[in-house]
């Protein structure tokens, strides 16, 4: 892929979450997807296959209580670093700030790893 393909599929992948669009997804995730989430400490959990990644982010897409703010796509050939933060709450510490280190290959997500700020 691209590094403009690449940029535009996790500008894709990022809206499916700003408009809590879980379906948006579908068409985005590889049969062989992995993630490695942020949650619990201190190494996330491990989601291997597409029906797996997809429960993980339709979860969160499709949850209209929070909010989750792009901040930066970089892309550098088949991977790309998003800068986020997530938004659970009106109160002043009600949110995370994070990044994904992500893999694309044939025009879908193939490997995810989250990271967030903590203590």
């Amino acid at each position: 892929m691209s590094p403009e393909e690449v940029t535009e599929l996790m500008h894709r992948f990022n809206a499916a979450f700003i408009r809590h669009e879980p379906a948006a997804l579908v068409e985005l995730v590889a049969e062989d997807c992995v993630i490695e989430n942020t949650q619990p400490a201190p190494n996330g959990s491990r989601h291997v296959g597409r029906d797996a990644c997809l429960a993980v982010w339709q979860g969160l897409a499709g949850n209209s209580a929070t909010q989750f703010q792009p901040e930066e796509v970089f892309v550098a050939g088949d991977r790309a670093i998003l800068r986020w933060r997530y938004v659970w709450g009106g109160g002043e510490s009600d949110f995370v700030r994070g990044v994904n280190l992500m893999r694309a290959r044939g025009g879908k997500i193939v490997e995810a790893m989250g990271y967030v700020k903590g203590a």
